[in-house]
């Protein structure tokens, strides 16, 4: 197994310390795990897309505009 170094904010590592019967590395590696299935499953999905990233701009734009004129 390789080892990682990770940096955290101390107020973060504070909280941590609230509570010592957690395992922090393993909650890391299970939500590292759960973000790269997320974005394996998004590469899958978009794999099969047959828009442009000029097409996913323009709707993205679109879709601010919307939200901006709601608010």
């Amino acid at each position: 197994m390789v080892s990682m170094t990770l940096s955290i904010p101390n107020e973060l590592k504070k909280e941590m310390e609230l509570f010592p019967e957690i395992n922090w590395s393993v909650v890391a590696r299970e939500s590292i795990k759960r973000k790269i299935s997320i974005l394996q499953e998004m590469n899958r999905i978009l794999s099969k897309s047959e828009l442009t990233d000029e097409d996913a701009v323009l709707f993205g734009k679109r879709i601010t505009k919307r939200v901006v004129k709601k608010l």
